[in-house]
């Protein structure tokens, strides 16, 4: 008679890779610090704009009888030039500079997937014109790049997104295209052709598959980055207008009164800081756990 088989014996070996992981992330005390600062940012991101105290600010109010007046109880990151709470309109504008740095590595991740992906899968010709139009990408700096695609297309938070979007994509097409040309030669693809597969299906069920780790590992790094460049499109008035508030262009409007009112730009710029900060520490403690050859 057979031994009853315990069910720790059966589990599957992806929740032990996912332990493993777990705990190699729980060693860095930096990752941990940079995943407390994200969920602050990203908590600020849902819940900012509801709990702000002074909500009539965020719409557009002023109070001109509380014109720049210094950090207190009352206002703890003091007013700006309209009697507005400096903190309400940071709290406010977590949500759209975080939101618009998630849509930019989003949209410009899965356009730079397609492209890699098809060229490193199909080779040839194929491989050749998009890699020298990526390359031509590259050589354009990207902030000039979006900021003249901003101003085609007009202000407004969408128009800010898709303009730096279309100058995100290269870094990730040249990525996994090089992912995509060492899979391509492994036994489980040769396996896949053996038995009649397509090559859409080799290319989307079997190979991007494996190429999802470097990827989110990009991401989760690129979301610092992608935060920085909106707030740069703010500052110099392509991104998004007042009254919708936007670190960057709080920061635009606050250098008119530096340094003699310095808590208008200390505390979006702190902000900024942040949230830099912590999705760069948690993408460093992602690549520890996803991408092996990197790990540190």
């Amino acid at each position: 008679m057979t031994d009853a088989v315990s069910t720790d014996d059966l589990s599957p070996p992806k929740y032990d890779k996912l332990r493993r992981g777990f705990f190699r992330f729980r060693q860095s005390k930096l990752s941990l610090l940079g995943a407390v600062l994200v969920a602050m940012v990203l908590f600020f991101t849902a819940f900012g704009a509801i709990l702000a105290p002074y909500p009539e600010h965020i719409a557009g109010g002023v109070d001109t009888a509380n014109r720049f007046v210094a950090p207190s109880w009352a206002y703890p990151f003091g007013t700006n030039e309209l009697g507005q709470d400096v903190l309400s309109l940071v709290m406010a504008g977590t949500t759209v500079s975080v939101l618009a740095g998630f849509g930019v590595v989003l949209i410009g991740s899965i356009i730079g997937t397609l492209i890699g992906a098809v060229a490193g899968f199909a080779g040839g010709w194929v491989d050749e014109v998009l890699m020298r139009l990526t390359d031509l990408t590259l050589t354009i700096p990207g902030l000039i790049l979006a900021m003249a695609i901003a101003a085609a297309l007009g202000p407004g938070f969408g128009n800010m997104v898709i303009a730096i979007s279309l100058s995100w994509w290269p870094g990730y097409a040249r990525l996994v295209r090089g992912e995509v040309l060492a899979a391509r030669e492994e036994v489980y693809v040769t396996a896949a052709r053996a038995i009649g597969a397509t090559p859409r299906r080799i290319l989307f069920r079997h190979i991007l598959p494996n190429t999802v780790s470097p990827i989110i590992v990009k991401m989760s790094l690129d979301m610092g980055f992608a935060i920085l460049t909106v707030a740069g499109l703010g500052f110099i008035g392509i991104g998004v207008r007042p009254p919708t508030p936007e670190w960057g262009t709080l920061l635009s409007i606050s250098r008119s009164y530096m340094p003699d009112y310095w808590w208008t730009a200390m505390a979006p710029g702190m902000a900024m800081f942040v949230a830099v900060f912590g999705f760069n520490l948690l993408g460093d403690g992602l690549r520890d756990v996803l991408d092996p050859k990197a790990r540190r």
